[in-house]
C-alpha cells in the first residue's frame, strides 16, 4: 500500500523524466498528434487506356470522424484547405502542374459567400452529394461557369434535382457498383446534356471492363490507383 510520500516521489520522477526531453521532441510530438493535423490526399482519374487525365483531392483527417458527422463548417474549413493546398504561393512537387483538379466545394463556395482562387484553367469544382438545388444554387453555378469552371455532378443516380444540374455539369460521375441495377438508362440521361461520363468507385476489373462497355469516358477508384497522401499541414482555415 503507497501513501502520500509514495505518491510525491512518483510525481517528482515523472517530472524529472518530463524536464529531460528535449524541447523540439516535444513539439514535434505534439504536432503529430495534435487534434488539428489535416491531410490532403489525391487520386488519378483515367482514360480507357491508362493514362491519368485528372486528379481529385480530399481532404482527409484522423480528427475531423466520418464526413458525414461533419458540420457544415466542417465541410467549409476542410474545403478550403484542400483548395489552399493545390492553387496557394507555394506549389506541391507531387501536384501535376497541368492537369484538372476535381475539389469537392460546398454550397457557400458555389453561390460566393466563400471564395474560390481564380484558376477555372485547372480547377474542376465537384458537387456535394447533398446539395440542395434551388434558385441560388443554379445561378451560381451558371456564374461560375461564365468565369470559365468546369462543374462536376457526383454520384449520378437520375434523381429529378440531379436531372437539374445536369445541363451546367460538364462531367458526370456514376457509381460503376450500381451499373448492374442501373446500366443503360442512367447512362443515357447522364449522356443527354453532353457531359464527359466518368465510372466512379471502380474497385474490380469486372466493373471496369462493363463500365467501358457502356461507353463511359474516364474512370476512378482503387483498382486504378489508391488515393495517396501529397500534403501534410495543421489547422485548415476558412479562408485561402
Amino acid at each position: 500500500m503507497t501513501g502520500p510520500s509514495s505518491d510525491s516521489a512518483f510525481a517528482r520522477l515523472a517530472a524529472a523524466v518530463d524536464e529531460s526531453i528535449p524541447p523540439e521532441l516535444v513539439e514535434e510530438w505534439q504536432r503529430q498528434l495534435g487534434p488539428d493535423r489535416a491531410f490532403v490526399a489525391r487520386q488519378g482519374i483515367f482514360s480507357p487506356g491508362g493514362r491519368a487525365m485528372a486528379y481529385e483531392l480530399s481532404f482527409r483527417s484522423t480528427r475531423f470522424g466520418a464526413p458525414s458527422s461533419w458540420s457544415r463548417s466542417d465541410h467549409e474549413r476542410a474545403t478550403a484547405h484542400v483548395l489552399r493546398v493545390a492553387f496557394g504561393p507555394e506549389p506541391l512537387d507531387n501536384l501535376p502542374s497541368d492537369q484538372p483538379l476535381f475539389v469537392r466545394c460546398t454550397q457557400a463556395h458555389l453561390v460566393g459567400d466563400l471564395p474560390l482562387p481564380d484558376r477555372p484553367d485547372r480547377l474542376v469544382l465537384e458537387l456535394p452529394r447533398s446539395l440542395e438545388v434551388d434558385t441560388r444554387i443554379l445561378i451560381g453555378i451558371e456564374q461560375l461557369r461564365r468565369r470559365g469552371f468546369r462543374v462536376a455532378l457526383p454520384s449520378f443516380s437520375d434523381r429529378p434535382s440531379e436531372r437539374r444540374l445536369l445541363p451546367l455539369t460538364d462531367y458526370v460521375k456514376i457509381d460503376v457498383r450500381d451499373l448492374d441495377v442501373e446500366g443503360h438508362p442512367v447512362v443515357r440521361v447522364a449522356r443527354s446534356c453532353g457531359a464527359m461520363l466518368i465510372g466512379e468507385f471502380v474497385e474490380r476489373a469486372d466493373e471496369l471492363a462493363y463500365a467501358r462497355e457502356l461507353g463511359l469516358n474516364l474512370f476512378q477508384g482503387n483498382l486504378l490507383q489508391r488515393a495517396d497522401l501529397v500534403d501534410q499541414s495543421l489547422t485548415p482555415r476558412a479562408g485561402l
